[in-house]
């Protein structure tokens, strides 16, 4: 499952998973650093960073900012 981090609030990371649920997860869960935006993949009962989906997410969203503002 591919879940994305939209915010932190208090000791919870609150996640979009792909089917556009909302999920809080215990930042104890976590034996790495969570940021807003970072992409997850949970797979086998643990949780990692999927750096390649993370960053064609953002080139994408900074395109799609880009064709917004330079009209």
């Amino acid at each position: 499952m591919r879940l994305i981090v939209d915010r932190i609030e208090s000791n919870f990371a609150v996640c979009e998973a792909e089917d556009m649920s909302v999920i809080n997860i215990p930042l104890s869960e976590f034996s790495f650093e969570v940021y807003e935006g970072c992409a997850l993949i949970f797979d086998n009962g643990k949780y990692s960073v999927d750096e390649e989906y993370e960053s064609d997410r953002r080139a994408k969203l900074f395109a799609l900012q880009n064709s917004i503002f330079d009209e």
